[in-house]
């Protein structure tokens, strides 16, 4: 089972580093069967179809990311200073698998049913452990609110935006260059300040 895990895990890996350079609409099953030196059947054995593959990318890079979140979460820390680390874990992420452009891959990709069943999984995870911060906060006196899961939606929304805006102004055939980051970042930073002081009225 540990030997199936990890030729699945060296698959993903594979995947990602093509995607990235390649594009996932120009990158095969075969392409990748042959950066592998995996046999096609071996291939399909743990992903039956490209969307699988490009799902397991998406779990991977997410519970990635959701690891290092949680490992740099100091509860002893102010909300706002907690808020400002996730954004930056966020956009280290952001910022190593841009280039994945995932939607670009498949065009109907969020109209499976399928793929969006695993990515309201892996969006309610996230609104759970930001609902959760919120909740803590609020223990700590921080903040006033009743609802935190309406909370931890809305500002997880406000930071998509934010980064959807950066993308726009860029071009999304470009990469935001280091200046176009900061500025993000420091929006996003700018908006969590407020958006604490809002919660303490």
């Amino acid at each position: 089972m540990i030997i199936a895990d990890k030729k699945r895990e060296q698959i993903i890996d594979g995947a990602i580093k093509r995607f990235i350079h390649f594009g996932i609409s120009k990158t095969t099953m075969n392409d990748i069967a042959e950066d592998l030196s995996v046999s096609k059947p071996s291939l399909y054995y743990y992903f039956p179809d490209k969307k699988h593959l490009i799902l397991g990318v998406i779990e991977r890079v997410f519970n990635d990311f959701f690891e290092l979140l949680k490992k740099k979460y100091n509860p002893d820390q102010t909300l706002e200073d907690i808020l400002f680390n996730t954004i930056d874990v966020r956009n280290t992420f952001f910022q190593k698998y841009y280039r994945l452009r995932i939607t670009e891959g498949i065009p109907d990709l969020l109209n499976d049913d399928f793929i969006k069943g695993k990515l309201h999984v892996l969006k309610s995870a996230e609104k759970v452990f930001f609902s959760d911060i919120f909740e803590q906060a609020k223990v700590k006196g921080e903040i006033h609110h009743e609802d935190m899961s309406h909370i931890a939606e809305l500002y997880l929304e406000s930071l998509i935006g934010l980064c959807t805006m950066c993308i726009i102004e860029t071009g999304k055939d470009l990469f935001p260059d280091k200046k176009a980051l900061n500025k993000m970042t420091l929006k996003q930073k700018s908006l969590t300040s407020i958006f604490i002081k809002g919660l303490k009225c």
